[in-house]
């Protein structure tokens, strides 16, 4: 996303490698972080550290700008524990109109969202004792009333869950107010513990492992049942599916089953509806490939069609553009994207750069390290071609010398349109200590401007740690902070003048 200020906005500081680097305007920092973050542990930072950092920003920034991206996180890029710090965080700066509570209805898409902004409020507020819930912010229980009638039996079943902070707990707090005698009536369920039991997979499944069987066989047909009958019932949800494909086929459900799911995979509304990050594809195909079954081939397809359909709208360039995309495979890549998952930044930017090649009838991919290597891969099969990179991890080092990218160009005087960097922007020279202020990429850029005047420069920030690798309001350098497809769109609206910061100050609160 293009962030386009005034050159006296920046300061030159260091990264986390040691080298020279540009400080961001507090928005642009916030943004990065807010974009970039799961709120998990990092390769330079932990989890309380930019947690710190996002709570240290936000006094800095307008308030309503705080409100906005919290809604941007939310509605436009998915996430889900980002927002409920911010609209938390902004309840406890910000007070005397309703600001709070209209950014806290606009984020709960989920019941569980309820009882979750409740949780991180007392943890944000140090709350303790039997009397955790006392004395909420009169703005954040507005809020959360409000959201009480966006959902219906099925959807607070589903997620009353047995957590620290109940449903029911959070209704006695906040009374919201019954639109009708039926919604009245589902209230009086939440309250008294009365909620249909949902017929939801986990719950199926669940009541499948407390029975008895006589023997493992028995146990597997009776698994193998229960998935064709999820299957058949259609209320399994698209990620649902996603993370049960090894276990649906490892069960050896049937042909006609198998059809259905990949059916439904492949469907364009279902993909849609379901705003499935990119690399939840990426996980779910890895995770097929330790599966020994006849239909694994044919399932990965219908993952790579899903992707497909989910970047659909993803505009790319034809062959009078040059576009050269390199990838960073440098070792703080090397970290997980979330405690729980096994998807690293490393994967994101190599899934986001094959998404572009795939997208680019004229294009040169590589990655770099300690060095910088062109890999030719066809634009066709992205999540195999995701692999077939990363099995050739180590092969360019372990350095972060995106330098080298444009030193080649240069060399070869090949003029470049669009240059790609998916990075963790902690750009430096391992071979000289960083003393040698040719080998850095701002350096670089100023020569290869010379050679390509036309050219753009794309620096896509997987990690958010709020520096930048060279001054990006000038000389056609932009930066573009997130993890999913999203983020391409973002590049045409930039051919555009437009900027990130423009589209999150026109979100309606």
């Amino acid at each position: 996303m293009r962030f386009n200020f005034r050159t006296k906005d920046k300061m030159a500081t260091v990264n986390h490698e040691g080298a020279k680097a540009y400080t961001l305007t507090p928005e642009m920092e916030l943004y990065s972080a807010i974009a970039t973050t799961m709120l998990n542990d990092g390769f330079y930072e932990n989890a309380d550290n930019t947690l710190d950092r996002i709570k240290s920003l936000m006094p800095k920034v307008n308030a309503t700008f705080v409100a906005k991206l919290a809604v941007y996180a939310r509605q436009e890029m998915n996430l889900r524990t980002a927002p409920v710090v911010l609209a938390t965080e902004l309840a406890k700066i910000h007070t005397g109109d309703g600001l709070v509570g209209k950014t806290v209805e606009k984020i709960v898409k989920r019941p569980d969202e309820i009882t979750e902004m409740l949780s991180y409020y007392q943890i944000a507020n140090d709350r303790k004792g039997i009397k955790k819930l006392n004395k909420v912010s009169k703005q954040i229980q507005k809020g959360l009333a409000a959201s009480f009638n966006n959902f219906d039996e099925y959807q607070f079943a589903k997620y009353n869950r047995n957590a620290a902070v109940k449903l029911r707990d959070v209704l006695f707090l906040v009374h919201p107010r019954a639109k009708d005698e039926a919604q009245q009536m589902l209230f009086n369920k939440i309250a008294a513990d009365e909620l249909a039991i949902p017929y939801t997979w986990e719950t199926e499944l669940s009541a499948l492992g407390q029975q008895k069987f006589e023997t493992e066989k028995a146990k597997k047909e009776a698994v193998r049942v229960k998935w064709e009958e999820l299957i058949d019932s259609k209320r399994i949800g698209y990620m649902a599916i996603l993370r049960n494909l090894r276990n649906i086929l490892e069960c050896e459900v049937s042909k006609t089953h198998i059809k259905a799911v990949c059916e439904y995979l492949t469907t364009s509304i279902a993909v849609a509806n379901s705003k499935q990050l990119p690399f939840r594809f990426l996980a779910a195909y890895r995770e097929l490939k330790a599966v020994n079954s006849g239909y694994t081939s044919y399932v990965m397809k219908a993952l790579e069609k899903g992707l497909r359909l989910s970047v659909k709208n993803m505009k790319g360039f034809e062959l009078d553009t040059k576009v050269v995309i390199g990838c960073d495979v440098s070792g703080s890549m090397q970290t997980p994207v979330s405690a729980k998952s096994k998807i690293l930044l490393y994967d994101i930017g190599l899934l986001l750069g094959m998404l572009l090649q795939s997208k680019c009838d004229n294009v040169i991919s590589g990655m770099f390290g300690d060095r910088w290597k062109i890999v030719s891969l066809p634009s066709t099969g992205i999540l195999a071609n995701v692999d077939a990179f990363y099995k050739r991890e180590g092969e360019v080092g372990y350095s972060t010398n995106g330098f080298l990218v444009l030193k080649d160009l240069i060399s070869r005087r090949y003029k470049a349109n669009k240059i790609m960097l998916f990075t963790d922007i902690q750009m430096w020279d391992s071979k000289t200590n960083n003393q040698a202020g040719e080998n850095t990429l701002s350096y670089q850029w100023s020569i290869y401007k010379k050679i390509a005047p036309e050219a753009k420069l794309y620096v896509f920030d997987l990690a958010g740690h709020g520096n930048a690798p060279l001054r990006i309001e000038q000389h056609d350098v932009y930066l573009i902070a997130g993890w999913n497809d999203k983020v391409f769109e973002v590049i045409d609206a930039m051919e555009n003048g437009a900027n990130a910061i423009e589209v999150i100050e026109k979100i309606e609160i």
